[in-house]
């Protein structure tokens, strides 16, 4: 929902400072490298029952995912690599944090209470699979309710009010279920599109056959045809060979006679 809606008026904001950070020296990788530290830091902040300074941290892994794109933009580049380390390094990032908060749930509230975490990571999970999985297919499988920016925003509200963490989960956890449901129907009603099956081409005749053919019919000429469909070469009426030739009948001709 976010990249659908706030994509284009954020990225107006963002081109400017990237291209500044890109003077400085700062590269798309070392952003992405520093959220991930960062986002191991995060978790065991918050593991370790520091939820203002994990809010904070988060905040800031957030802003180094938000410019290490429009960074590797304003330098040229962007490339498969480093597109490919900034989604793992969003997966481990995700991983990292939810751990952290079913490790302080853990300790502070109940063990049962862990898997809430774990659960809206295995959701999160599916969600990124199957965007991958239909992009890789030709198919667009982006939007939804829970989408990356909208799970951030949700947890930093949780840290926020720690009462209400748990809360926050369950619909985290129940909005991520919606929107893997509608990725599904949404690539599924893009593979009904079917092309309509192209029928197969006509035999090419050979070059001698296809002139036999134009002539024939330009000409009006019929085949001619072998009397009882015998091979011994006598021919039926109009023939030119044996005694037919000079028009005498074969079956009229007398035994003994001369022509």
């Amino acid at each position: 929902m976010f990249d659908g809606r706030w994509r284009t008026g954020v990225g107006r904001v963002t081109t400017p400072v990237a291209s500044t950070m890109h003077r400085t020296g700062i590269t798309a990788d070392h952003l992405t490298g520093a959220g991930l530290v960062l986002g191991a830091a995060t978790a065991v902040t918050i593991g370790t029952g520091h939820l203002g300074l994990g809010l904070a941290l988060l905040i800031a892994v957030a802003l180094l995912d938000l410019f290490d794109g429009p960074v590797a933009k304003a330098a040229g580049t962007s490339s498969p690599r480093g597109a490919f380390f900034d989604s793992v390094s969003d997966r481990v990032t995700d991983a990292l944090v939810l751990g952290g908060i079913g490790w302080y749930l853990a300790s502070s509230s109940s063990p049962h209470m862990a898997l809430l975490p774990f659960a809206v990571l295995g959701t999160s999970s599916l969600i990124s699979y199957e965007r991958a999985k239909a992009e890789s297919l030709g198919y667009v499988a982006r939007g939804g309710l829970m989408e990356r920016a909208e799970r951030i925003i949700a947890i930093c509200f949780g840290l926020l009010v720690s009462a209400l963490l748990v809360p926050v989960l369950w619909a985290m956890l129940a909005l991520t279920l919606v929107t893997a449901s509608q990725r599904f129907v949404k690539v599924w009603r893009q593979a009904e599109v079917v092309a309509a099956p192209v029928p197969p081409p006509r035999p090419v005749r050979p070059a001698m056959e296809a002139r036999w053919r134009a002539w024939r019919e330009s000409s009006g000429a019929r085949p001619r045809r072998h009397a009882w469909g015998t091979r011994s070469g006598r021919h039926a009426w109009g023939s030119r060979s044996g005694s037919t030739a000079r028009g005498e009948r074969p079956w009229r001709r007398r035994a003994g006679t001369r022509p």
